[in-house]
Parts: structure tokens; sequence; C-alpha cells
């Protein structure tokens, strides 16, 4: 019987343990202008209007229910982008996820985040080696063209930055990406190059 009830006990706690990691809670906030429209760190384009948030670390594609824990309210939403930028808050809804619960007027509400599916479908993570950013896309294809010549390389477009990077290389850990940096810096024209984290949709990369 002790043994059972010690199995139940244990069954239990793994469970709410379980469901407590794919639960979040804390602050919500939202934004709008001036973003709608601009590149969003997935490389889609931000709309406003969509049921969309940012988050700093689910993989892009994954969806997520948006509890608000004040009025009760909830909304669905996808994540394609990152932030928020202010460390106390977990996510940053669109306009038209914060309309959906409420909180366009208060503008920060407390929340709880339920991951529901947290496949990234067709989104991928690499390390690369950033080696150039350019505010102008064109600068960064000029540069692309002579990296080309010596080495695989990309331009993506790093939201956080709003920054069209040239980055080179595509490893799946970092501590690969590092020696193909430290091999990069041996070029006196490369020595700043820095190892990045970039996850994509395929079509949004220009080799």
């Amino acid at each position: 019987m002790k043994y059972a009830l010690l199995v139940l006990l244990l069954f239990l706690a793994f469970t709410l343990t379980a469901v407590a990691a794919d639960e979040e809670e804390g602050l919500a906030s939202w934004y709008g202008e001036p973003y709608h429209g601009r590149i969003a760190a997935s490389g889609e384009t931000y709309d406003m209007e969509e049921l969309t948030a940012a988050h700093r670390t689910l993989p892009f594609g994954t969806t997520v229910r948006v509890n608000r824990l004040d009025n009760g309210a909830s909304v669905v939403v996808r994540i394609n982008d990152r932030g928020p930028i202010p460390e106390d808050r977990i996510i940053d809804l669109s306009r038209a996820a914060a309309r959906k619960i409420g909180m366009i007027q208060p503008g920060i509400v407390p929340v709880t985040l339920q991951v529901l599916n947290a496949d990234p479908g067709d989104f991928h993570i690499i390390y690369a080696v950033q080696v150039g950013a350019f505010r102008v896309r064109r600068n960064a294809e000029r540069s692309l063209r002579t990296m080309v010549q010596q080495t695989t390389a990309r331009i993506v477009f790093r939201a956080e930055t709003q920054c069209w990077s040239v980055v080179v290389g595509e490893a799946k850990n970092r501590g690969e990406a590092e020696r193909i940096a430290d091999r990069l810096r041996g070029n006196p024209r490369l020595d700043t190059a820095f190892v990045v984290r970039v996850e994509f949709p395929d079509s949004t990369i220009a080799e």
C-alpha cells in the first residue's frame, strides 16, 4: 500500500512538473507602430493585425495560448519575432492579439503562457559567423559577392539590430562556429568576426 502511494505521488509530481515546464507566468505588453511593416526576427514582415507575438526563446512557429490573469480572457498567437526588450516582460503581442484580450488601454497585463505546439515547422537554427552588418541591403549584397569568392556566405536580416548581416558558415553548435570564426579572424579584414545564432525559414535566406 505504501509502495503504491509512493508511486502515485511520484507520478503526480512528474505530471505537475511537466505541465509547469510548458507554462510561463509574467507580464505581457503589445507593439504596433512603428514596427508594423518592418521585418521581424523570423524574416517575416510584421503585421500588427495578425495574431502573432515576440518571445525571447521559443522557436519561431510555436503556437502559444496567452491567458490574461486579471480578466480570464485568452488568445492563441504564433511566435514570429524576438522580444520584448524590457526584461520584466515575457511576451510582446501584436495589436490584434492585444485587442482580443482587452489590453490595448492598460498596455501591460499579467498573463500565463501555455505552449500548444512547439514544432518550429520549416524553421531552422544554425550558428554562423557574422563578418559584416549593413543598414542597406545592397551594401550587404556587395559584401556578399566578395565573400562567396572565398567561402560559403549568405545574407540574413537581424531584427534586433534592424541590419542586413553577412554571415559565413553553417554550424550545428556554437563550438563548431567558434572554430570557423577563429580561422576567419586570421584575415586582418575579418578580425572582428563573431558567432551569431540564426533562426530562419528557408525562404528568407539569400545565398
